[in-house]
């Protein structure tokens, strides 16, 4: 029978704070871009507009589930809320691809269609300091969300680094367009932050979709693999059948352990409970961790390193180190795996 070790994260009032602080702030930028399309008429501007738009859509949302992915565990969702973040990536992303194709749309109706460009340092200013504003505050998101691994934070976070990268290239080919008074260079300009922001939206689907359909997290098994092979105990034959899985800020892990099969429960339970501490002490509050004993069998003699067994069919040939290909595995390790 499984050994169960179980932490919950406590709700963290400070992580809503911010993501609040961040949406009013995200509302005012909107409102400044808008006024420097209003004021120049630009294309490309209009372009870097539609996306905060979408910056205080995913900031109301991205709010909303981290509240909601920090409620504790009930008997409708055992596991928490945290998957919600998922969503609200896709949510984000799903918003950024719909804006990348109305500005490429926008852009090419510009080459079509072109029209007169005003107060340019007007709304070279209006960008420049929204974007310097989206840079500080996409950092201290991201700074915040890896603390607490709050992947919601994280995603929004990035969105508006990328943001203020495209208001960067959007300030440069500004200055061109006012310099060599080239209209054309607008619709261009439109036309790379509109790919760009289609990329970007393409990544946090992506993410999204990995999330909901509990695809291995690599990031942890980076961690948690060394940690396991620089502790691991004789007594352990092996580790297999690993699975991580992210709720929110949280992690479910299952994992098999191969122990000798003549131990009695309290014996047993001895070695997964360190385990359960070694994994505890490495992530602090982060995982839910069940182990499940396995008896070992003949073929992990080859394997096993316990000088003393007396039932031993076969002599002890090498140690196999847990990677990220046999610990996955649904099967007890041998030479030949």
């Amino acid at each position: 029978m499984p050994f169960v070790f179980l932490t919950l994260v406590n709700k963290n009032p400070n992580l809503l704070r911010v993501q609040f602080i961040v949406l009013i702030l995200g509302v005012g930028l909107m409102l400044i871009k808008f006024l420097a399309h209003l004021l120049t008429q630009s294309n490309a501007i209009l372009s870097d507009a539609l996306e905060s738009i979408i910056n205080v859509a995913a900031g109301a949302f991205a709010l909303y589930s981290l509240w909601l992915s920090q409620k504790p565990k009930d008997l409708d969702h055992p596991y928490g809320h945290g998957k919600i973040e998922f969503i609200s990536i896709g949510f984000e992303g799903g918003m950024i691809v719909l804006a990348a194709f109305y500005i490429l749309f926008e852009a090419v109706h510009s080459f079509i269609k072109p029209q007169e460009i005003k107060q340019l340092d007007m709304g070279i200013y209006l960008i420049a300091f929204s974007g310097l504003l989206n840079f500080i505050m996409g950092k201290y998101l991201v700074k915040i969300g890896t603390a607490n691994k709050a992947g919601v934070m994280i995603a929004d976070g990035k969105h508006l680094i990328t943001d203020t990268y495209t208001s960067l290239g959007l300030i440069v080919g500004l200055i061109l367009v006012k310099v060599t008074n080239f209209l054309w260079l607008d619709g261009v300009i439109a036309l790379g932050m509109g790919a760009l922001i289609l990329y970007t939206g393409y990544g946090l689907i992506r993410k999204s979709i990995a999330g909901l359909m509990d695809e291995a997290d690599e990031e942890i098994l980076k961690e948690l693999l060394p940690m396991l092979n620089l502790n691991r105990r004789k007594e352990w034959i092996d580790i297999h059948n690993l699975r991580v899985v992210k709720y929110g800020s949280n992690y479910h892990i299952d994992a098999h352990v191969t122990l000798p099969y003549y131990w009695n429960l309290e014996k047993a339970h001895e070695e997964v409970s360190a385990i359960d501490y070694l994994v505890a002490n490495k992530f602090h509050k982060d995982i839910e961790l069940f182990i499940h004993a396995d008896p070992c069998i003949p073929s992990c003699c080859a394997i096993c390193n316990i000088s003393d067994c007396q039932v031993r069919t076969s002599p002890f040939q090498q140690t196999i180190e847990w990677t990220h290909a046999n610990v996955l595995k649904n099967e007890k390790h041998s030479i030949s795996a």
